[in-house]
């Protein structure tokens, strides 16, 4: 019985260490360009994008299929380095763990 509670206390300390990860991960940003800067977009470390900036250059060309395009582009590699940042974080808090813990990050 005391593995049982253990363990019970273990999941109860792993809940909150991820709690806290999440929180410190939502203050922290990446930012991401395409196009070779005419586009910048910028995350937290939870994926959720908080900024955009488009270079008036990019807008002047009129070529409004490769600006979707770049801002794709941008957004996509910010998501990804913000999942890379939450799987880096949530790897060394499993390192240690006598069971698998899941490295997706929440959607």
């Amino acid at each position: 019985m005391a593995d049982l509670s253990s363990l019970l206390q273990l999941g109860q300390q792993m809940q909150f260490r991820l709690s806290e990860i999440q929180s410190q991960l939502a203050q922290q940003t990446v930012t991401c360009t395409a196009g070779g800067g005419m586009v910048a977009a910028t995350a937290d470390g939870r994926g959720q994008i908080r900024a955009i900036k488009i270079d008036p250059q990019a807008i002047a060309q009129g070529d409004v299929e490769m600006l979707e395009d770049l801002v794709l582009a941008a957004v996509s590699q910010a998501q990804q380095r913000a999942a890379e940042l939450y799987q880096a974080e949530v790897k060394k808090l499993a390192s240690g763990l006598p069971f698998p813990f899941p490295l997706q990050p929440p959607l």
